[in-house]
């Protein structure tokens, strides 16, 4: 008699792990639309690259800033309510864009990123621990990689996207110059990549809002109470994945967000800038096939290690970057990517897994942590304005 039931809740909790699977896509192509962004922002407004990378750091301080709020809106409005909500404030953030440009006011573009962040933010708050509640524990490694594989799938195609948007004609053209006529057309490309992903985002608040029961009743509620952040401080399993977090985030997005310009560069590939944005897609290319191998090796190897062996691969490339030029460098910064792969869904479920706080308080605190992806790049980027 209970079979057909439990038959209905596992096909109930596939769909509803489907439509989650879309907005990792969302959030991920929006994510890394940045990397191209920072290359024409710092043409379009003359900007140090300091100043462009301010645009990683608009997006990322909205993670330390809104996670913790965001924690208390999915403990009062649930998953499906506080999905719906973070898209609504996605769509507005891409609707300030091109008030930004229009004005030409740098300073109102890093405002947009931000507030579309802060809805990012609350969608990782509440997909991250929905993902791994829509199905066994045990299986939650594998989950997580395989929803943040498709993630991935998004941040591949967000440079090559956005590059030929954002990184052609105007100011871009071939033998171009810079003027008024070049300026407005390349801030038109901005305003065309940003009113696109609105639209994107609203169609998916819609189709959330649709699914919305079907979603509800695939996962536990999420309750007021879980999401103290007193709590996540509390447990040092959380403060360490946190810590892991921040530095995870940080080193991704600052490589990401420098690559257009290093392979660009004379002593790396001596390309394009449009070339070298295209070939950003392929660093987040091979973190979307390394969740893929990821999520199948997950189920073979204990997740603590296999994070331990992608971590040293990744730090071996890092050294083969700072001792190496030409292709040997730009090659292997491109392949820091496959292993940087399933970093963060695994750090992620291991510290839902470990943590002594409730999840949507852990996950709160974690998503803070990404933080880390607004404080490095800074970092670096006063490094290249420094020394090259």
């Amino acid at each position: 008699m209970n079979a057909p039931v439990a038959n209905g809740a596992r096909s109930g909790s596939r769909i509803a792990l489907g439509y989650v699977t879309l907005l990792f896509f969302a959030w991920g192509f929006a994510t890394s639309l940045i990397d191209p962004l920072i290359a024409a922002v710092r043409r379009v407004f003359d900007l140090s690259f300091t100043e462009a990378l301010l645009t990683a750091s608009a997006w990322f301080i909205a993670y330390a800033l809104a996670s913790i709020p965001a924690a208390f809106v999915l403990g009062r409005l649930g998953y499906s309510r506080s999905i719906i909500a973070a898209l609504g404030v996605m769509v507005g953030g891409c609707l300030i864009v091109p008030l930004a440009t229009m004005a030409d006011w740098y300073p109102g573009i890093l405002a947009a990123l931000f507030v579309i962040a802060c809805g990012v933010t609350l969608l990782q708050v509440a997909a991250n621990p929905l993902v791994a509640a829509l199905g066994p524990a045990k299986s939650a490694h594998t989950r997580l990689n395989f929803t943040q594989a498709f993630n991935s799938l998004g941040t591949f195609l967000g440079p090559r996207i956005g590059s030929t948007v954002l990184l052609t004609g105007g100011i871009f053209a071939a033998g171009a110059v810079v003027t008024a006529s070049t300026r407005d057309s390349s801030l038109r490309a901005i305003d065309l990549a940003f009113l696109g992903m609105g639209g994107a985002f609203a169609l998916l608040a819609v189709l959330v809002f649709t699914a919305r029961k079907r979603i509800n009743a695939s996962a536990p509620a999420a309750s007021t109470g879980s999401a103290s952040p007193v709590a996540a401080f509390r447990s040092p399993w959380a403060l360490f994945g946190a810590a892991a977090i921040f530095l995870y985030v940080g080193a991704e997005v600052t490589i990401g967000g420098i690559l257009t310009d290093f392979l660009h560069s004379p002593d790396t590939l001596d390309i394009s800038v449009m070339q070298a944005g295209i070939m950003v897609s392929y660093y987040w290319g091979g973190a979307m096939v390394g969740r893929f191998i990821g999520s199948a090796l997950l189920t073979r190897i204990p997740a603590g290690v296999l994070l331990a062996a992608c971590t040293l691969a990744a730090a071996l490339l890092c050294a083969v970057v700072t001792q190496t030029s030409g292709f040997t460098a730009g090659y292997a910064a491109i392949a820091i990517g496959l292993f940087n792969s399933i970093m963060f869904p695994t750090i992620f479920t291991l510290t839902l897994e470990r943590s002594s706080a409730p999840p949507a308080a852990t996950s709160g605190l974690l998503c803070m942590a990404i933080v880390g992806g607004a404080v490095l790049p800074l970092l670096a980027g006063r490094i290249a304005d420094g020394a090259g």
